[in-house]
């Protein structure tokens, strides 16, 4: 049984799975998660599968769509389906997901984007930037992938400006 439940502190296993991951370029630092978890703009759901602990996701709940910043399965808990139920589950409950993924460069993106794409999200085709969660560090070339809006143009250019501005803080 898949279980998804909000936390306030970030515990060690998040803090193992987020660091093994996602590369450090692609990783908030986790002072700044915490205190974007105190002030409320930011969640940590863990998800569990039959009371194990199986990973988790960071997301914003913004205007109208969820933003999935971070979603990891434990290494140990792939290949299962977890990560299939517990989408299903948010598209249940928030009928309009955005998230970042890398372009199909590796056969790893590859394979998220297939993922996403067997769940109904579609990858915008216009450009963006995931700003950089370093000091001085480049930009990330991304795709924004989205289920249950339109894929206009204009409203990729809301949903990124709206990114931007309240993930990002530009």
């Amino acid at each position: 049984m898949i279980t998804i439940s909000t936390l306030q502190v970030i515990p060690s296993e998040v803090v193992l799975l987020y660091e093994l991951s996602f590369p450090i370029e692609e990783r908030r630092n986790l002072s700044a998660q915490q205190e974007l978890l105190n002030a409320g703009t930011l969640q940590l759901q863990i998800i569990k599968s039959d009371d194990v602990f199986a990973g988790f996701i960071f997301c914003w709940l913004l205007t109208d769509f969820i933003f999935i910043e971070h979603f990891a399965i434990d290494t140990s808990q792939r290949g299962g389906g977890i990560g299939r139920k517990v989408i299903t589950l948010l598209q249940a409950q928030y009928p309009r997901i955005v998230l970042e993924v890398e372009p199909p460069h590796s056969i790893d993106a590859g394979r998220r984007i297939r993922f996403y794409e067997s769940l109904g999200f579609q990858s915008y085709p216009y450009m963006y930037r995931q700003p950089s969660y370093l000091a001085g560090g480049a930009p990330l070339e991304m795709l924004l992938m989205q289920t249950g809006m339109s894929a206009g143009e204009d409203t990729f250019s809301g949903i990124s400006n709206e990114i931007y501005r309240e993930v990002y803080g530009i």
